[in-house]
């Protein structure tokens, strides 16, 4: 991708992401209990949990998609439920179990989002050609998205949430389902997009990917924030899995399994 426009840099000092008393509950049961977060423009911020650790309604309280109890969340200092436009525009998202018109090819579906977001028609299918290239999708530019595999869905539907050339990305599980080789490819796009200025948010249970990946973390468990800052910082010598288990808590019992043992 060598269009201009995707070379995106933020102020000084201001904060990608900023999440300040976020809370949700659904039926009574609290979900997201008064989560606070600051994202480092420029950064690669992994956000990681168990299951249940409130960390999609999370992403989704900071993105627009799901109104909070209480709380605000900024990007780049514009927020997004007062101005939800203005951030919007400036954020790119890939929702955990994504729909999409999956009636329309790979194509059609990348100037269909780009058309959404208020792109002329020369510019939006020069940025789906140069995203089908890049995410190896040309060859099935017209094929319809519903028979694509599960990396290649999730590939179309990350390159859509970049067609408007975002300055930040929040990302929720972008490598659930996908193969080593897609997982490869989308690694290397999202670290070119860092390199270039972009803020990328990913969450993933894979501890060594986001080891490997990132260079901030926050723990959640229990719609709390147990632990954030750099990887080294979180990590303190350990490993990312083993101070994830630390923090969270260990494997349950398992003796009353010996039946299992031959």
């Amino acid at each position: 991708m060598d269009d201009p426009s995707l070379t995106v840099r933020a102020p000084v000092g201001l904060s990608a992401l900023s999440l300040r008393g976020l809370v949700k509950s659904f039926g009574g049961k609290p979900a997201v209990n008064g989560i606070s977060l600051e994202v480092p423009a420029g950064s690669f911020y992994g956000l990681v949990g168990p299951n249940g650790a409130g960390k999609t309604t999370t992403l989704s309280m900071a993105t627009g998609l799901l109104r909070p109890d209480a709380g605000t969340a900024a990007v780049l200092g514009v927020d997004v439920w007062a101005n939800p436009l203005a951030a919007k525009q400036i954020l790119g998202v890939l929702p955990d179990g994504v729909r999409l018109f999956d009636r329309l090819t790979g194509e059609q579906l990348l100037n269909y989002s780009g058309l959404l977001r208020g792109l002329d028609r020369d510019t939006v299918a020069q940025r789906a050609r140069d995203l089908l290239t890049a995410f190896d999708l040309a060859a099935d530019a017209r094929t319809l998205v519903v028979d694509y595999s599960a990396g290649m869905t999730k590939k179309i539907a990350l390159a859509a949430s970049l067609v408007h050339a975002p300055k930040v990305l929040v990302l929720d599980e972008p490598f659930e389902s996908v193969d080593p080789i897609s997982a490869a490819s989308i690694r290397a796009i999202l670290t070119d997009f860092v390199h270039s200025g972009g803020t990328v948010v990913v969450s993933s249970h894979v501890m060594d990917l986001v080891q490997r990946m990132c260079d901030h973390v926050a723990v959640v468990a229990r719609g709390e924030i147990l632990a954030a800052g750099t990887v080294d910082e979180v990590r303190g010598g350990a490993s990312l899995e083993d101070r994830f288990v630390e923090l969270v808590g260990g494997p349950g019992r398992t003796e009353g399994l010996s039946w299992l043992h031959t």
